[in-house]
């Protein structure tokens, strides 16, 4: 019996280490689980990578805020070309995206976007811009 435990887990090994899968795909897969457990669109979309050309995307959702449950969404280090005027009005197009693509939005009471910009010469130098948004302001 402990022969062939140690056999099946071999052959499991060899498998999943010897295969030619790509990193990328693995992730694809396991954010793919994610969505089924929290929701269809909780990863934010290329068109609002897009839209400011960031280069890093994160999101955060709370339930426990004084102000009620709260979508944050983190884009950080975009082209100052885009961010440099009307601010205000991305960051309303970037909520609106989101909460399109997001299947529970109607759970959550706001949507924060943050603007996160970071120095390259020091990345302990952080600016950070936040915009928050009703989401029953929003059609969804």
């Amino acid at each position: 019996m402990k022969g062939l435990r140690f056999l099946i887990l071999l052959v499991l090994c060899q498998n999943l280490f010897s295969c030619a899968c790509e990193p990328e795909q693995i992730a694809h897969y396991a954010f793919k689980g994610i969505e089924v457990m929290i929701g269809k669109g909780v990863m934010p979309s290329e068109e609002i990578r897009a839209l400011g050309d960031f280069e890093n995307m994160n999101v955060e959702l709370s339930t426990s805020s004084e102000f009620g449950s709260t979508i944050f969404l983190k884009l950080g280090n975009g082209d100052p070309k885009p961010l440099s005027n009307q601010r205000e009005i991305l960051a309303r197009k970037c909520a609106e995206l989101y909460l399109k693509d997001f299947e529970n939005a109607k759970e959550y009471d706001q949507i924060t976007v943050q603007f996160i910009q970071t120095d390259p010469q020091n990345p302990e130098n952080v600016a950070m811009e936040e915009y928050v948004f009703q989401v029953s302001d929003f059609e969804l």
